[in-house]
């Protein structure tokens, strides 16, 4: 498989969120704003990385009994190791994520990539798989998070020193954008737009 394409796959063909559908609990309850919806993509790429890494060296070694159990060690330290660096050095981030954080480990994307190809391919396809899929999460979380945050606050990157007004100060925001309900629905457009787009180019191709 061409590194390319496995990179692809992650980002448009099989879309951990879009596509797939896996991970929902986090993207519904962190992306209130553009950065917590980044923070969250990027923190679910480094472990997916991470732990892709080392499950690719390690698949000759670890026996097929345990996979899953070793999987799973493997992903929750490299959880806990960037638990440690953001609350150390980003406290704000990883206040904003919360609960959310320590709850990677059972991400259903970072374990799915580890049992369907990092365990199963070398290292440098698991790499490219690894970043594919983790930006492929990101991009969709942060622009959900984006959306929600402009209509639900009239701001974008709220939270940060750049923060910009869009609508003015004479906005009244719609909060059911940033409620759960907001989530769901703007979620499900973007679904649904993002399928009928790739749709429409494989009808082409």
């Amino acid at each position: 498989m061409k590194l390319f394409k496995i990179f692809k796959n992650g980002i448009i063909d099989e879309n951990p969120v879009l596509v797939q559908l896996v991970g929902l609990c986090s993207v519904l309850a962190v992306t209130t704003t553009a950065l917590n919806g980044l923070s969250m993509g990027l923190a679910v790429t480094a472990v997916l990385l991470g732990s892709n890494i080392v499950i690719s060296l390690l698949r000759n070694v670890i026996p097929d009994k345990i996979r899953i159990p070793a999987f799973i060690v493997v992903i929750a330290t490299f959880v806990t190791l960037l638990e440690m660096f953001l609350n150390a050095y980003l406290v704000s981030v990883y206040r904003a994520l919360g609960i959310f954080l320590p709850l990677i480990v059972v991400n259903c994307t970072i374990l799915a990539r580890a049992e369907s190809f990092a365990s199963k391919n070398k290292l440098v396809p698991s790499i490219v798989d690894g970043l594919g899929m983790g930006l492929g999460f990101a991009f969709a979380v942060t622009v959900l998070g984006a959306v929600r945050e402009l209509f639900g606050s009239g701001t974008i990157l709220g939270g940060t020193d750049f923060v910009i007004n869009v609508f003015g100060d004479a906005y009244q925001p719609a909060g059911v954008f940033v409620a759960p309900a907001g989530a769901f629905i703007l979620l499900g457009i973007f679904i649904a737009v993002f399928n009928v787009v790739i749709n429409r180019k494989k009808a082409k191709n």
